[in-house]
Order: structure tokens, then sequence, then C-alpha cells
């Protein structure tokens, strides 16, 4: 998955490119869909519900503070751009594995 079209290497970290189901029925990552990453969240799309749960689940897999998970674009759409602070794509790429769904 190293150097997959979603994840692009950023000065400050990882950016990944994101998109994002809301009200599914578990938080997850669902696979690739072209160049993004597709994540499913049991929160709603209301008041920042849906990114705050995406950021925190982000920060979960990849075990790093929740801080380190920043949302630069598409705070009210689907594609989301996330840039996560002072990791290699290599760190990323390997711990998004275990959560890559298995067909």
């Amino acid at each position: 998955m190293t150097g997959s079209s979603f994840m692009k290497v950023h000065p400050d970290g990882v950016l990944l490119h994101l998109k994002i189901q809301p009200r599914a029925s578990k938080t997850e990552i669902a696979g690739v869909l072209g160049a993004e990453l597709k994540i499913k969240v049991t929160a709603p799309p209301v008041d920042s519900a849906a990114n705050e749960a995406v950021l925190e689940f982000l920060a979960a897999v990849l075990a790093c503070p929740r801080r380190c998970c920043v949302l630069l674009r598409g705070a009210s759409s689907r594609h989301k751009q996330v840039l996560v602070h002072g990791m290699s794509l290599q760190t990323v790429s390997d711990r998004l594995k275990p959560q890559w769904p298995t067909e």
C-alpha cells in the first residue's frame, strides 16, 4: 500500500485524501475509491460530528495523538483532506494495513 494514490508526502507529514460515509453501521476503513480512501463513520454529518469522528478514528488507527490529525479541506463535504503531522508515508501505510478490508 506504500505510495497509494490517496496518500501524498507533505512537508509536515502525510496528506490523506478521504471519502467519508456518515451514519454507517460501523466505523471502519472501507477501501479505496479512485484516489481516495473510503472511511465509514457512525456519526451523523451534523455539527462537525462526522469530521471529529473521522479524525479520532484516524488517530486511533495510526496510534498518534488526536492533535496530529488535522482537517485541511472538506469540512462540509464528503471529500476531505487530512494532514497527519510528524509521520512518514511508510509509517502511515504500515499502520493502515491491519485495518484494510480483506476480500
